[in-house]
Order: C-alpha cells, then structure tokens, then sequence
C-alpha cells in the first residue's frame, strides 16, 4: 500500500485535467462526531484537515440532524425527508433490517438519471427498493482512509469530463468492539494518541477514569478521520477538482456516549456542518443559520441543478444563504427519532428554536433503551456501579432512563438540558406553543405516529397536542418547509 507522500506525488495523466468544468459534489459522512474539531472551538481536537476546510468554506454554527442514529440520519441526507416520512425508521443492517419506503427517491437515483456519475465509497448503512444508482459502488474498509482517497482517485478519474456525485461514507470515529478501532495500524495514517489526563469532558457526561480513557480513545479516531478529509482534499487539488466541487463535510449524529447519541438533545443532534462552494466570493466565512439535515439532498439538488421528487421535501436548499452570516427565516429545527436497534423502540418528536428545545416522547411509559455498543462501553458499566445515584454528567440516572411526557428546557441558560421547565406554569404558553408547533409538523409530514393517542385509547381530540393545535395555530396553511 503506498504511503501518504507517494499517494500525494502519484499526479493524473495531463489528459484528464479537462477545459470543461462540471459541477461535482462530495459529500463526506463522519459516523458518531460531535463538535470536537479545532474549527468549532475545542482545544484538545487534532483536526488540521476540517479546520482548513473551514477556512475555505463555510462553517455552519447550529447545524442539526433530525434523529441521533446512524441510518436514520443518513436516510434523511439521502432524501431531504424525516425518516418517518422516508421508512427508514431504524438502523439499516443485519437482523434490524429498516428500508425506505418503495416510493422514495434518493437523491442520487435523481442524480444519476440526469446525467451524473455516481459513487459510495465507505460506509453507506440506507436500504431501499428502488436502487441508489451508484455507478461505482466500494463500501469496505471505511477506516482505511489512505485506501478509501485511492478508491476515489480511480472514480473521478473514469469520469473523464462527466460530473460526479461521491457519496464518502468514513467509519470513524464511531465504536469498534471494545475500543474505538486504534488497536491496529492503518496505512499511511500517523497516530495521534492522546492523553486521558489531558482530556475535557464535556459536562454531560461523568468524570472518571472509564470515560477519560475512553474520550482519548475517541478523540484518536476523530483525528484518522481528520487525516482522510486531508487525502480527500488534496487529491480533489491535485486532479484539479477542486474548484468545481461542492465539499459538504458532516456527521450522521453525536458522539457514542450516554446523552448523546440516539437521544435528542443537544450533544446527540448538534454537530459539525462545513461547505465549501465553488460559487463562493468570500472564504472562511461563519454561518448561524440553523440548518436541518433535511436541507442536504435540496442543496446538493439545487447545485446539480436537477429537478427534485414530485413530493415535497422537508427541507430547503442553502445555496442562497450560504455566504450570510445571519440570514432571516433560520431559526427553527425539527426533530424525529424512532428506533436505533430493532429492539430499542422509544418514538420521540420534537424542536428547537434559538432558546428552547421540546421533547415529546410517545410512550414515556417505557424505560430508554440503551444501544448495545454504549451499554458495553467501559463509560456506561462505570454509571452502572456508581448505583442508583449516580449522574450522567448533571442528570440523574434515574431521570436518563425513565421520561417524562414532555420535555421542555431553556437551553440558553440550561446547555445540559437537565431543568425540565414543561411542568413549569410560567412557561405554560412556551410549552403549548412549541406542543402546537410540533404536532403541525408532524402532521404536516405525515408523521404515522401523529395518531398514537388514538391507539392508546384517548379519544379524538383529546391529546394534549389535538387540544391545543387548533387554538394555537388557527387554520393556518402549513408551508412546504418545515420552518416559519
């Protein structure tokens, strides 16, 4: 396998820098990061590669996925819909088995039929009945990143002046067994090994030895990660692709840790979006809107110029917006979470706006399922035998895995999302308003778990939702996009 300078130094044949400029798009796919790049403020990341993209592109500061589980999430990249609307309702492999519904149309079938050259390479994790397209399909070794940038290599160069669409899926950095895949050397990556003594945990999780040496364990694959974004952007200099390549760098959703992955709070939904654009007139410009993974597959549309489904879409395209610093209009997000593994049922709906987020969770009846991997993590067996009082991070043990109806938190001044202010009577027409805002959502995406008080035997109307919408809203016509 050659090494990261002699992949660097191996050029294209000068035939294949063509005159014509098509207009491709990258979209890479990190699995279970969160905000910990240098470009988003943490001081113990090693990410040169994404803060670099940073400086050219756009960062976005409240980028947002819908739903905290890896193929869910990835669904809603793949079409611009909820995946209670899409059928993807949980994780994609094995015995889970979760498909998008016969219907839909992933943005790269769209793609492919208008003329693009289409390629997952690395983790893809989405079923569907109807084909993604790929002309190129290759999803092994996700980790590999030196072999997955070769992979690549060879794709755009078959595109000769074709424009092409590369669907590049990292493993990194979520869990691999006991660890977190850095037991094993990769070629061409240097490892960057860090010090559980010198790691910063965040406050919504416990501080002891268990999660520190697992955060180091973390922070070592974000930064292979890292290393793949840097092949991924060289070779695009080197073919000369770069200038007309729309880069869309993300992550499916937060870190593999208690309160953040398959929840929806903040540490589970808020991650790192950066775009860099061909079109753009100013670099390293920072970006405040607040963006849904629902606007992914419009914006990658909207640049190809490719008509979208007959169907709506949940979300819109950010080109307009892309350079505005505050642009007018972004400040509501929506989320929807049902399964992770097929056995970890726990619906959840809801939003947040720039103070507040609303949880509604659907059987709260149930206790909240935790995800194979995290259960047998060092860090959650170390909660275990702290007992019943333990804390994750601010939250009690007992409040993690037992929810209320209704969850409402100022996250101005609560982060944490610990305080629940929804039994708070000062905040009663906060809570009846975001109620109301979320059920017309629901409904609007015709979310099949909008009827679930009926199932439960409530009768018509008389769900705490049904009996405030109306009065809230009116008869207002609800809007393709999601977001007032």
């Amino acid at each position: 396998m050659a090494s990261r300078r002699q992949f660097l130094a191996s050029g294209v044949p000068a035939f294949l820098q063509v005159t014509r400029r098509p207009k491709n798009i990258l979209l890479m796919i990190a699995d279970d990061l969160g905000l910990h790049t240098g470009a988003y403020g943490d001081p113990v990341a090693n990410t040169p590669n994404l803060d670099r993209l940073a400086g050219e592109g756009i960062r976005f500061t409240s980028g947002f996925c819908t739903t905290a589980s890896c193929s869910p999430s990835r669904s809603v990249l793949l079409t611009g819909l909820h995946n209670h609307a899409n059928g993807q309702y949980g994780l994609a492999h094995s015995i889970h088995n979760f498909w998008m519904l016969p219907n839909i149309q992933p943005s790269t079938r769209l793609l492919k039929d208008a003329g693009y050259a289409t390629a997952v390479i690395g983790k893809l994790h989405v079923n569907t009945p109807r084909g993604f397209g790929w002309d190129y399909d290759d999803q092994r070794d996700d980790r590999n990143v030196l072999s997955m940038a070769e992979r690549a290599r060879r794709f755009i160069q078959n595109c000769g002046s074709r424009p092409w669409y590369l669907h590049y899926g990292f493993g990194d950095p979520h869990r691999l067994g006991a660890g977190f895949g850095n037991d094993r050397k990769y070629p061409g990556v240097t490892p960057a090994v860090f010090n559980p003594e010198s790691i910063r945990v965040p406050s919504f999780l416990p501080d002891n030895p268990e999660v520190r040496a697992e955060l180091a364990e973390y922070y070592q694959a974000a930064n292979r990660l890292d290393q793949g974004v840097g092949f991924m952007l060289d070779l695009l200099r080197e073919t000369g692709q770069l200038d007309n390549t729309l880069i869309i760098f993300l992550s499916d959703n937060g870190i593999p840790f208690a309160n953040a992955k398959t929840n929806l709070y903040d540490a589970a939904t808020h991650l790192p979006l950066i775009i860099r654009s061909p079109a753009e007139t100013r670099r390293g410009v920072v970006n405040n809107a607040m963006v849904s993974w629902t606007d992914i597959a419009p914006t990658i549309l909207d640049w190809a110029g490719v008509k979208p489904p007959e169907y709506p879409l949940h979300g819109r395209s950010l080109l307009p917006v892309l350079e505005q610093e505050n642009p007018q209009g972004w400040d509501t997000v929506f989320f929807s979470h049902t399964f992770h593994e097929v056995t970890m049922y726990y619906p959840m709906r809801g939003m947040r706006t720039r103070q507040f987020k609303y949880i509604r969770n659907i059987f709260p009846e149930l206790e909240y399922p935790l995800a194979t991997d995290l259960y047998s993590s060092r860090t959650w067996q170390s909660i275990l035998r702290a007992g019943e009082n333990a804390l994750i991070g601010k939250r009690p043990v007992g409040l993690y895995l037992h929810r209320p109806y209704e969850e409402l938190y100022d996250v101005t001044r609560d982060p944490d999302e610990v305080d629940n202010l929804a039994p708070d009577p000062a905040y009663e027409s906060t809570l009846k308003q975001l109620r109301a805002e979320t059920h017309e959502f629901r409904t609007r995406t015709h979310d099949p778990w909008t009827l679930i008080g009926f199932y439960r035997g409530e009768p018509p109307g008389d769900s705490p939702e049904e009996r405030t919408v109306n009065q809230i809203l009116g008869q207002r016509k609800p809007a393709v996009d999601e977001r007032k």
